[in-house]
């Protein structure tokens, strides 16, 4: 018993360094460079950049990477990484299977957008969900397609958001 408890404590020192540095980003970057949204409640959609030349840029979704990407047409990627929907370990976006649509609701945009490390993943998740099955460009591609609508959203929850705290003054008055 006591050489298992010791085995035991070897190897969870041996595995907790990796997993605490595999969710460091979050605590490093806990906002949304752009939305402001907080990245661990986000943890299944976030998204971190690092570049050739400058800082890392971490974000809550597709749709702040994308943004970031387009206005910072002078720095180069030199790593995309986004959660794995799943696990929430970041993974190479390039490499990823991404869900476009389906069922479930999106963050910060209307039509959904999910990385999933494994294709069978992806799969499972389409057939209980919905959505197609396609590569990191045609995902970016879809952010791009989606941002008008996606930015008027945003623009207008934010704008009822505010109404009714102003209205929750007024009453308190």
């Amino acid at each position: 018993m006591k050489k298992l408890l010791v085995l035991f404590s070897l190897l969870m020192l041996a595995v907790l360094p990796a997993i605490a540095e595999q969710f460091a980003d979050q605590h490093e970057h806990k906002s949304c460079s752009y939305c402001g949204m907080n990245r661990v409640k986000f943890a299944h959609s976030r998204m971190l950049i690092e570049y050739e030349k400058a800082d890392p840029v971490a974000t809550c979704s597709i749709h702040c990477s994308a943004i970031d990407l387009a206005v910072g047409i002078e720095k180069t990627p030199k790593k995309i990484q986004v959660a794995d929907y799943n696990s929430h370990q970041l993974i190479d976006a390039e490499s990823a299977h991404w869900v476009v649509g389906g069922k479930k609701k999106g963050v910060m945009t209307m039509r959904a957008k999910w990385a999933f490390a494994d294709k069978k993943a992806a799969e499972a998740f389409v057939a209980e969900n919905g959505g197609i099955i396609i590569d990191f460009d045609h995902a970016m591609r879809a952010a791009y397609e989606d941002m008008y609508k996606d930015t008027t959203m945003i623009r207008k929850k934010r704008q009822m958001k505010k109404m009714k705290i102003q209205q929750m003054k007024k009453g308190e008055m």
